[in-house]
């Protein structure tokens, strides 16, 4: 496209094309016309077609904001329901809380009883334990125990019996 048809699409004066010419930050073909491509890398869209756009995102605006009051209040409606869940949850924990809490009171006290229990055990264990020592025979070597024992008599005569020999 020449320059002239160029400055008018884009909404810029030739100079301006002259002046990014001589820059070198466009170039032009060898029949000293300006490819599209060109004018789209150094100015971006033209302004005819910008004033086509806005011209569509205007009605897609309007249609886009019904939309956006449509998806507003669907969000604000999932929003209620998850602060709803979120209530429900919460007093769930807080009940779960309150049972792990009366459960570690029972099992503290059933500790408690447990070791109440033990003593009680070793307390008779230990009882039973003196009242056995005490009635069992002790096995000493005194002189009279011997004499009633009846092994220490055969083992006094048979030592007798051998010195005797």
């Amino acid at each position: 496209m020449s320059v002239t048809k160029a400055a008018k699409e884009w909404g810029v004066s030739r100079t301006t094309i002259y002046q990014k010419i001589n820059y070198g930050e466009l170039s032009r073909t060898a029949d000293k016309k300006i490819d599209t491509s060109e004018m789209l890398r150094v100015f971006g869209e033209p302004v005819s077609k910008k004033r086509t756009e806005q011209f569509v995102n205007i009605n897609e605006s309007t249609h886009s904001n019904s939309q956006n009051v449509q998806d507003y209040t669907a969000l604000k409606h999932q929003l209620e329901l998850e602060k709803l869940k979120n209530d429900y949850l919460q007093q769930q924990i807080n009940e779960q809380k309150q049972l792990i809490e009366n459960c570690q009171q029972q099992i503290s006290q059933l500790n408690k009883t447990l070791a109440a229990a033990n003593a009680s055990i070793q307390d008779f264990a230990q009882v039973r334990l003196l009242e056995f020592k005490g009635s069992e025979p002790s096995y000493d070597s005194s002189p009279e125990l011997k004499q009633n024992s009846p092994t220490s008599s055969t083992t006094e005569k048979k030592k007798k019996s051998w010195w005797r020999l």
